[in-house]
């Protein structure tokens, strides 16, 4: 039986995974507390959605994946804000313009070249046939993210909670806007391998929605977060063997569990903590 469960570990593509998948799941993990407290998650969304045709371009010109991807998912964030700097739509309607607009483009561009891309990677994910230039290329981008993190995550903390006492404080909010934004882009880049295009808004939004309803204080709301991405990334990877399933289908299954939990027996947030404190309010007034 036990030799059985470790079975995984002795493929190195199920190693590399695992792994890969833990660390993916971190960086999503931590950035996704910044979403949820700026409320970006249909940004999230939309940049996820938006590299797809950057894929597809990259693989005619023979270019690295990473590098098209990024560049769409700039293109897009560039695109809805002169969209809703310039018209009067609210900030949703532009982000679903935008999004829908690139990953059509996207799917055309696949559907007239087939042969260059394969969409169910870019929409499902394809950890377990990840090359070695793109493992590189998803630590690079994870380093980077966590370097500008690290030094910068006062600011943006202070930026997604009150952009006008960060800008009355003299922050430069648009270059933080223009950070997260990135961060995001490269993010959605980095795990298009894991989760696929279609599930990248799930990792970039439940852990930090589910840390939101266990923490108060943005600090151990980031370290839940963190860990709950690096522990679904790595069972998720794990699991998937067994279960001959997706893995990024495993990933967010056990994030949405997870999330679940949270919500029903969450200590402050959680629906059965403010069914409590519902039922002593009540017993207090009649008292």
């Amino acid at each position: 039986m036990i030799n059985s469960l470790l079975t995984p570990f002795q493929y190195e593509y199920m190693l590399k995974a695992i792994w890969v998948s833990a660390l993916i799941g971190g960086v999503c993990g931590l950035l996704s507390c910044f979403v949820t407290l700026k409320g970006w998650s249909l940004m999230g969304d939309a940049l996820s959605h938006a590299v797809v045709p950057g894929v597809a371009l990259a693989a005619w010109l023979g270019l690295p994946f990473a590098a098209g991807a990024f560049f769409a998912g700039l293109l897009a964030a560039a695109g809805m804000g002169f969209l809703k700097a310039r018209t009067q739509l609210r900030e949703d309607a532009v982000i679903g313009v935008v999004f829908t607009t690139f990953f059509a483009a996207g799917l055309f561009l696949i559907s007239v070249r087939p042969s260059g891309v394969s969409l169910r990677t870019i929409v499902f994910g394809n950890i377990l046939g990840i090359s070695a230039p793109d493992v590189k290329q998803v630590v690079a981008i994870s380093a980077v993210t966590l370097l500008v993190l690290a030094l910068q995550w006062r600011d943006l903390v202070l930026f997604c909670f009150d952009p006008n006492q960060a800008r009355s404080l003299g922050l430069n909010t648009h270059r933080l806007h223009f950070t997260l934004l990135t961060l995001l882009a490269a993010t959605a880049v980095a795990s298009l391998q894991t989760v696929g295009a279609c599930l990248v808004v799930a990792t970039l939004v439940t852990p930090g929605a589910t840390a939101y309803l266990l923490s108060d204080r943005f600090g151990r709301m980031m370290a839940i977060a963190g860990g709950i991405g690096v522990g679904t990334g790595s069972v998720g990877a794990y699991i998937s063997y067994f279960l001959d399933g997706s893995t990024g289908g495993c990933i967010v299954v056990l994030q949405t569990l997870i999330f679940l939990a949270a919500l029903v027996f969450g200590p402050k947030h959680g629906m059965l903590a403010g069914r409590r404190q519902r039922q002593l309010a009540l017993e207090g007034s009649h008292s």
